[in-house]
């Protein structure tokens, strides 16, 4: 009886030893594989091949289109719609702990909310980091030389952008945001502002397109312009395009949301001796491919497996 105990327990470790070996070859064959190229399939299939951007006319927009090409993405497509829409489907997903897959940039509220991470980009489609710009109509130097001064002495960080960002995305109104922040860091605006003479009521445009980012940073410039310059400003919402050609053409006065050197690489090609480029207002900004920090995917090289 004891002997065919012993034989039993040898035999089922034996035929154990071996469905593991089994299973070892499988796997070393590329059988039964749930990670790597089976992840990226997967998140490929529950997001349907979607790439979720926002409007069309936006340089992430055209860079997207290109790195669809550039990996070979044949089966995936890239949905417009808007910035709005966008988040409020990274939301969703994110409450359910979903896939998905977005166009991308910082700084955006949106990576302070969430884990989020870029996919890495081998091929540079989107580049290294870009920077904001601003930028001016050809002659406001010599006609608005308080306002050209002053956002010419403009720039700050993403972290401080955020602050504005952020109070906005927890319902605050854009302008009580810019106020409230700008009269919390009073030596930050000081160093833009001082020993600039303020004019009396004099009219200045501005425009800008409805990024997170640009709200928060035009809204900040048209509180100070107005509250310690002056200046009485409108701020004229618009698509990239009409954004560029009213400062080209000099029905604008300024913007300060250039995104170079890649975003708008287009617009500066096509404007840029027809406006005068201040300068960056931020540097370390990036553009790309975004994922929840779940999604078990790193590079745009991935989504082709």
């Amino acid at each position: 009886m004891k002997l065919s105990r012993k034989f039993l327990l040898i035999g089922g470790l034996a035929a154990v030893l071996a469905l593991s070996a089994c299973g070892q070859a499988a796997n070393k064959n590329g059988n039964n594989n749930t990670s790597g190229n089976g992840e990226a399939a997967s998140v490929g299939k529950k997001v349907n091949y979607q790439i979720i951007g926002i409007d069309p006319g936006a340089g992430i927009m055209k860079a997207t289109d290109e790195a669809i090409k550039q990996y070979d993405l044949k089966d995936w497509k890239l949905v417009e719609g808007s910035s709005a829409a966008m988040t409020a489907m990274l939301d969703k997903s994110i409450k359910k702990k979903e896939p998905i897959i977005i166009t991308g940039w910082t700084p955006h509220w949106m990576f302070s909310k969430y884990d989020l991470k870029f996919l890495d980009d081998p091929k540079k489609v989107y580049g290294d980091a870009e920077e904001i710009h601003t930028i001016a109509r050809k002659g406001l130097k010599e006609k608005q030389p308080v306002a050209y001064e002053f956002l010419n002495r403009f720039e700050w960080t993403s972290d401080e952008m955020g602050e504005i960002m952020s109070a906005i995305q927890d319902g605050k109104d854009p302008e009580a945001a810019a106020k409230e922040w700008a009269d919390s860091h009073g030596d930050r605006v000081d160093s833009w502002t001082k020993d600039l003479t303020p004019v009396n009521g004099e009219q200045l445009k501005l425009s800008y397109v409805a990024w997170d980012s640009e709200i928060a940073s035009t809204n900040l410039l048209k509180y100070v312009l107005e509250s310690k310059l002056g200046y009485k400003v409108t701020a004229l919402q618009v698509e990239a395009g009409p954004m560029w050609t009213g400062v080209a053409s000099g029905d604008v006065d300024a913007m300060a949301a250039a995104w170079l050197p890649l975003t708008h690489a287009d617009y500066w090609a096509k404007y840029k001796d027809q406006v005068e480029d201040l300068g960056a207002n931020m540097t370390g900004v990036r553009t790309g491919l975004v994922v929840p920090a779940y999604v078990d995917i790193k590079s745009i090289e991935d989504l082709n497996k």
